[in-house]
């Protein structure tokens, strides 16, 4: 016999579950009522930082709160990471981080949090491209001419990185994957110290981020023989695109997101959503990008948790068969 306490349950349960989600529906309503903290797990002055303060000014004017920027390093970025991940779902504590946030996971598998489970996708802020660069030096003037001279040195022509595992390494082993050819690699402690080698002829390629290239490139001390992303990148029009130079599949570039914790409301990933769509394509602030060689993104939640969701995949085949390791 069904026991006369449980319509009675039924409707308390009913009436949570109604007062919850009105009760979720007025924090989207009235967010922010107080200031956003943006963590960047990384610290002042690099790439992921200058985005994220270019971000942060519109932002804190469209919602009218101060978004303060906390820069919260260590640990390649988790460090950061982890704390965005264990913060309250409120929307007050967000995370601004480079596609390091998607490659970590196959380098290090004991993570202290799921780089896609524990996270709320917000937007794609922009898309910055890798450069792939010769000395001026060099003979070498096309893709085709380099893997040409790959395939006929001995010993192994040597390519620069930032670092053991760092996006410029990986990209340079899915190139090598791609046209069949052997290079060195030659890590070094940061992209400066890898150009001033590149550029002085110790090594004789790297790919590297674009904002950190532009400048030698400007001022002749380095040729560009491709961008790493489907299109031209607009600091560099008249440089061809990997694909364009006969690898049709290739498409690697750094990125920088904006992630919530998980379970953070829709209605306030909405809102934020919308806010950054607006401002990464608002002309001053596209300017700034592009000035950095910076491409404005701005896609809605559900692209760009689909696309974080392809991109840990793809770049867990490339540290795969590249047998990428960190230091």
């Amino acid at each position: 016999m069904p026991s006369p306490f449980l319509p009675q349950l039924s409707r308390r349960a009913v009436l949570a579950s109604g007062l919850t989600a009105i009760g979720l529906e007025s924090l989207a309503q009235t967010y922010p009522t107080k200031p956003i903290r943006l963590i960047v797990p990384f610290p002042p002055g690099g790439p992921t930082d200058v985005l994220a303060r270019i971000v942060s000014g519109p932002l804190s004017e469209r919602l009218g709160q101060p978004v303060v920027i906390e820069n919260k390093a260590g640990a390649s970025g988790m460090l950061g990471a982890q704390a965005v991940a264990k913060a309250a779902p409120d929307g007050y504590t967000l995370l601004v981080n480079a596609s390091i946030h998607v490659i970590n996971p196959s380098l290090y598998p004991k993570q202290p949090y799921d780089a896609l489970a524990d996270f709320s996708g917000i937007s794609n802020l922009a898309d910055v491209p890798l450069v792939l660069t010769v000395n001026t030096k060099s003979p070498v003037r096309s893709v085709k001419e380099l893997t040409d001279w790959a395939r006929n040195s001995k010993p192994a022509l040597a390519f620069a990185s930032a670092g053991n595992a760092t996006s410029q390494h990986l990209c340079a082993e899915a190139f090598k994957m791609a046209a069949g050819i052997d290079l060195q690699h030659i890590p070094y402690k940061g992209s400066a110290p890898a150009l001033t080698d590149l550029i002085g002829g110790q090594v004789q390629l790297m790919f590297d981020s674009l904002p950190s290239s532009l400048p030698f490139i400007k001022s002749g001390a380095l040729r560009p023989l491709a961008v790493s992303s489907p299109q031209r990148a607009k600091a560099l029009p008249d440089v061809p695109t990997l694909a364009e130079s006969g690898y049709p599949q290739f498409n690697i570039t750094t990125w920088y997101g904006l992630w919530a914790p998980a379970a953070t409301t829709n209605g306030v990933i909405q809102t934020l959503a919308r806010d950054i769509a607006a401002i990464v394509r608002a002309p001053d602030v596209r300017s700034q990008f592009e000035k950095l060689g910076a491409e404005p993104v701005g896609n809605p939640p559900t692209e760009f948790n689909a696309f974080t969701k392809a991109e840990l995949s793809k770049w867990a085949a490339i540290v795969k068969l590249s047998g990428a390791r960190v230091d």
